[in-house]
């Protein structure tokens, strides 16, 4: 029986070859958006269970690396050295910047590494004019890259003499520790993408009147970024402080309990409606307990209630004035004979800021608590805005707000409105309601007896800050 041997016509060759060169350019294409649906598919990005895994990732070694280079060039004062590749602030402000790049260089250019710098004029601290030059490192978001949560970390250092900018002044807790844990969460945290952005930044000025703040905040509302918080971190690295206590399991969040900028109209609203002890601070500052008291091993956040420690300020302050919500997260036990002291041994005590006061594993603890509160609120939608609410003689409490944009917000699964007893320092009740829902009415909960606010949530489960209703709560738009 004779074999035939099948032939194929010149169409069906074309046909044939059409349809693969189809199937490969269909798959390269379904590739590629594969691939770069990665950055941006919510419905397959992380949950809050990779929280865990931020929560315990940076590293005590490479923070001892960060705290001694820093700590290494001497004096870090403002009014130090510029020009020194060694000694002084302008080398460190250099290296910080050198850093920051490297971080972006592994991850494919994902940071803007720039700086941002005000000339200041004389006053009481600053002698001369002088170049006050911050560093900000700003990881793009894909979504609403205009919204921001940010890190700060101090550049500079001093002695006893506010002015002296020659002395050795190695500042390896004030604030080698902070700077340090701004890079080592940009190291982190560089390794995902988020829906919103997230900065890290270096401030200068802070010993002379918290100078580079305030050029940084000015800087922000020149650019119009809308800013969700400010993590200011001002000695993150001490266990012994000089009431005897050794403790590396605890660590204080100071907040503001009025917004600043509140208006006269605004601070008689708060007087008959409630919210002094829930401005957007305040409630970053919540965040901030649930965050530590969830993902964090063996931490414990005190809220503390007040802007900062009595009488004194720190680099949140700036951003507050300007009406952003912003803490302070600090060790909780200090120890003053190493903050703003010579070097030196006077009766058996040893003064100075040296690197044999910093526990880096502390450090390593309280860097990772901020790397998981910015990496959960740029997963998180925003806070919602416009938050109102109604039900003065009424037997139900009913909360409205403004529907967040779902082009900036596509991880969005819906609102949480939660409420607490009024002598409650943490949230303790909600409901969830879908994304569609912009107002809705709790039954037979009665307005005077507890506070309220909405949060934002998003499909795989991270939420934004609480906003508390009306101006006194408001993360603004």
């Amino acid at each position: 029986m004779n074999q035939q041997t099948p032939r194929l016509c010149h169409n069906s060759l074309f046909s044939l070859l059409y349809n693969f060169i189809l199937i490969i350019l269909l798959s390269s294409c379904f590739a590629w958006a594969q691939d770069s649906s990665e950055n941006t598919n919510y419905s397959r990005s992380w949950t809050p269970e990779e929280l865990h895994d931020i929560g315990t990732a940076a590293s005590a070694e490479q923070l001892e690396y960060y705290i001694r280079q820093l700590a290494g060039f001497g004096t870090r004062h403002t009014l130090s050295d510029t020009v020194s590749d060694t000694r002084g602030i302008g080398a460190a402000r250099r290296w910080i910047k050198a850093e920051f790049e490297k971080i972006s260089d592994d991850c494919g250019r994902c940071l803007e590494v720039f700086y941002v710098s005000g000339i200041v004029e004389p006053q009481r601290r600053v002698p001369e004019a002088t170049n006050v030059v911050n560093v900000v490192a700003i990881q793009r978001g894909y979504a609403d890259p205009n919204r921001f949560v940010i890190m700060s970390g101090d550049i500079d250092s001093r002695v006893l003499d506010p002015n002296d900018g020659t002395s050795d002044s190695p500042g390896a807790n004030d604030n080698a520790s902070g700077m340090a844990g701004a890079i080592e969460a940009a190291r982190i945290l560089s390794k995902y993408q988020f829906p919103s952005s997230i900065i890290y930044t270096g401030l200068s000025g802070e010993e002379q009147g918290l100078l580079g703040g305030k050029i940084l905040a000015d800087y922000a509302i020149a650019n119009e970024w809308n800013i969700k918080g400010v993590l200011n971190n001002d000695m993150i690295g001490n266990i012994k402080g000089i009431n005897g206590v050794i403790n590396n399991t605890t660590a204080r969040v100071f907040s503001e309990g009025t917004r600043f900028i509140e208006t006269e109209q605004e601070a008689r609203i708060r007087r008959f409606t409630g919210g002094e002890v829930d401005s957007p601070s305040r409630n970053l500052a919540r965040y901030v307990d649930l965050m530590a008291d969830r993902y964090i091993p063996n931490l414990d956040v005190m809220m503390i209630y007040r802007l900062d420690r009595f009488g004194r300020g720190g680099h949140h302050r700036p951003f507050n004035e300007a009406g952003f919500p912003g803490v302070r997260i600090m060790e909780t036990n200090e120890n003053y004979f190493m903050q703003h002291e010579d070097i030196r041994e006077e009766d058996g005590i040893k003064y100075g800021d040296t690197i044999d006061g910093v526990d880096f594993d502390y450090a390593a603890k309280l860097t990772n608590l901020n790397a998981v509160i910015m990496a959960s609120m740029a997963w998180a939608p925003a806070p919602p805005a416009n938050v109102q609410i109604r039900g003065a003689v009424r037997p139900s409490t009913t909360l409205s707000w403004d529907a967040l944009n779902p082009s900036k917000n596509p991880q969005l699964a819906g609102y949480k409105i939660y409420w607490r007893l009024t002598d409650s320092n943490q949230w303790q009740w909600s409901k969830f309601l879908p994304s569609d829902t912009v107002e809705h009415t709790l039954e037979n909960i009665v307005i005077d007896n507890y506070y309220f606010g909405v949060a934002a949530v998003s499909i795989n489960g991270f939420e934004s800050p609480v906003v508390f209703p009306g101006p006194a709560g408001s993360f603004g738009k």
